[in-house]
């Protein structure tokens, strides 16, 4: 009899499997990193994220917007590396912050010169320019030594002692150093070593630089445009969702207009009509992909608006902007979030395709459509890999986003066992 209590006792106060293990959303996070397709795309996409957020503290080009050009070393193959004499220059450089620099970049405090091969003679450096040319057969160019470390004034003449230099230097001071001194700066600091890794483009820029910045800007434009369509989207489906009647009427009216005409058309003519730009393509991006998700979110809102806990907030007399906020938004969160990670894939397509035609972002700022459109005669050449390197990593961003959302959908088929 006992024993027949005990279960009965057991039975009765067994929880659900679902509360053993944690919430729903716990359940689908841990089936989500199951699939190791999805932990993989997860990594990718952790890794592209903090490349782009450090930016320029990671790339080799840390000059705004990887632009610092050097023609001589055009269509260099990945791996080439060259030695540079760095050249102070004779005019005040702003200093730039830590985190200034992580977004904007940090301008050059000296002039860049690729050489071939130096030596220094007395008070002067002298340097043999880089031509890329078997034998290099350069130009010699020679410059006094203080003028290389130093960022002496315009039209000051630097005296020279047995021991030292004495100069003024472009904040107006009367500067004295050692000759020695000179020799082991310029030694240690402004002979400086830099290997291509993806090698450089037509006009001489990193490819790898370019490469970093511009997936910065795919992933800003996919940020921006994704939450410019979910604010557009979220607001008028469940406006048309929850109010229904007149108001339902004219919002699908409207999304059936925008729904008729074809995405990439819509964004060139939102294009043309804000500009070409940084800021304007994500308007254009984001003005466009809000009608699938309004779509969706009216069709769920429609669905949760009649369940018994949305009559008992309506009975308690709650407000229909804190109803649609706090009891039915929250049901709709899972398949917006799939629809979104579409969205960003489809964004970094549309922001790619429009640089490419050459109404998107403009040069100098680096893009991966720019990328593509500068470089895609090389396809036929030996440089194809110029055109080709960009093209991946476009393919690799669009292909993270949508196995993620495809895991996350999957995820969200819940089964829960009692």
């Amino acid at each position: 009899m006992s024993g027949s209590l005990n279960f009965k006792f057991r039975l009765f106060n067994r929880k659900p499997r679902f509360e053993d293990e944690g919430s729903v959303y716990k359940i689908m996070y841990r089936k989500f990193l199951k699939n190791p397709l999805n932990v993989f795309f997860l990594i990718v996409l952790g890794i592209v994220t903090f490349i782009a957020v450090a930016g320029y503290l990671i790339t080799p080009d840390s000059t705004p917007f990887a632009n610092r050009q050097h023609l001589e070393l055009a269509l260099q193959k990945p791996g080439f590396q060259i030695q540079f004499l760095k050249i102070k220059k004779n005019v005040p450089v702003e200093k730039t912050g830590f985190f200034r620099k992580m977004i904007l970049g940090k301008p050059d405090d000296s002039e860049l010169i690729s050489i071939h091969k130096y030596e220094v003679i007395g008070d002067s450096v002298v340097a043999e320019l880089f031509t890329g040319m078997s034998p290099n057969n350069g130009m010699t160019m020679r410059f006094h030594i203080v003028d290389v470390v130093a960022s002496v004034g315009i039209g000051t003449e630097i005296e020279t002692s047995e021991k030292d230099y004495k100069y003024t230097n472009t904040s107006g001071e009367n500067v004295e150093i050692a000759k020695n001194e000179a020799v082991n700066i310029f030694n240690n600091k402004f002979i400086v070593k830099q290997k291509f890794l993806l090698g450089t483009d037509g006009f001489g820029r990193d490819v790898l630089s370019q490469l970093i910045i511009g997936a910065r800007v795919s992933l800003a434009v996919g940020l921006v445009s994704v939450f410019l369509s979910l604010l557009v989207g979220v607001s008028l489906g469940a406006a048309a969702g929850f109010f229904g009647g007149r108001t339902d009427k004219v919002i699908l009216w409207i999304i059936n207009v925008v729904w008729a005409i074809p995405t990439l058309f819509l964004v060139i003519a939102i294009t043309f009509a804000l500009g070409k730009g940084f800021w304007q393509i994500f308007i254009a991006v984001g003005l466009t992909l809000w009608v699938e998700i309004a779509r969706l979110v009216r069709g769920l809102v429609m669905s949760i608006k009649n369940r018994e806990y949305v009559e008992a907030a309506q009975a308690l007399g709650f407000s229909n902007t804190r109803i649609i906020i706090h009891h039915i938004l929250p049901a709709t969160l899972g398949p917006v979030i799939v629809v979104s990670a579409a969205n960003f894939a489809s964004a970094i397509l549309i922001e790619s395709g429009l640089s490419f035609l050459g109404i998107g972002i403009q040069p100098p700022m680096p893009s991966w459509g720019v990328m593509l459109r500068e470089n895609y005669g090389f396809l036929i050449m030996d440089y194809a890999y110029l055109a080709i390197i960009p093209g991946l990593a476009i393919m690799l961003l669009v292909l993270t986003f949508m196995v993620i959302g495809n895991g996350i959908r999957d995820a969200m088929e819940k089964r829960i066992e009692v």
